[in-house]
């Protein structure tokens, strides 16, 4: 699915706000042309477009994805649910709060780091002592890392407690807690792994400049830093990119690239 924001400004207001009111908006819409003698068809087609277009405003592909899907199948499941309230389906994203907390959608989405993402990272940036994984989700990012270097202090940090005890729970040995990767400090690791989204990453950028120490590595999948140019980064066919840079340095803006 390919949706694009609509021209102007995207919805100023903090996730999940926007899809909640793209999905109140829908409901609103239906059950005022049902109770004016629409057809539900026709109704249904109205509202969708209009919970539609208000997910349209949202910032992020991921964002505009879920805020487009809720109200049809919030529709689609009140109908299979021999006629409960329409509010009713909202009790489902209790488990969904539970494993992610409002605060950690506005940092990313739950998709998890690809086995192979960071095959030939260890070329480039070398033996790092200890490694962080900034909001480590189920683990996947620390698995990547501790292939590369096993004998290496590897630890994540993750906001949902529920996330955190089931990555622990999947790697043993790595030490991870629940906490806020922004507040949490960074100092004292050799690299900073993250799988983030475009909007944070200049803040991520920004910490790292602060806190690590000259010769740190900056490792983010997929996304770069707007303004920011790589010391170098991993790209090939049928993977995500890998962008490596080293903030706390002076000599941070070379730039040298990997194929």
């Amino acid at each position: 699915m390919n949706l694009k924001p609509l021209p102007g400004r995207a919805l100023a207001l903090p996730w999940p706000l926007p899809a909640l009111l793209a999905w109140a908006a829908g409901w609103a819409v239906w059950r005022a042309l049902l109770a004016a003698g629409l057809a539900p068809l026709p109704a249904l087609a109205a509202a969708g477009t209009v919970a539609g277009l208000l997910a349209l405003g949202c910032r992020g592909r991921w964002r505009r994805v879920i805020a487009f899907a809720g109200f049809p199948l919030s529709v689609l499941a009140w109908g299979g649910s021999g006629g409960l309230a329409p509010w009713a389906w909202l009790v489902a994203l209790a488990p969904l709060l539970a494993l992610y907390p409002v605060r950690a959608w506005r940092d990313a989405p739950l998709f998890p780091t690809p086995a192979d993402a960071l095959q030939g990272l260890d070329a480039i940036v070398g033996q790092p002592a200890r490694v962080l994984d900034a909001g480590c989700g189920l683990g996947h990012g620390l698995a990547a890392l501790r292939r590369l270097w096993p004998t290496a202090d590897v630890a994540g940090v993750e906001w949902s407690p529920l996330l955190a005890w089931a990555s622990a729970l999947r790697l043993p040995g790595a030490k991870v807690r629940r906490g806020d990767m922004w507040a949490m400090p960074w100092s004292g690791h050799d690299l900073v792994y993250l799988f983030q989204r475009p909007e944070s990453m200049a803040r991520a950028y920004d910490k790292a400049a602060r806190e690590l120490a000259p010769g740190a590595w900056l490792v983010s999948l997929e996304f770069a830093v707007p303004g920011r140019r790589p010391h170098a980064s991993l790209q090939g066919p049928g993977r995500k990119p890998v962008w490596v840079y080293r903030p706390a340095d002076p000599d941070s803006t070379a730039a040298r690239r990997r194929r």
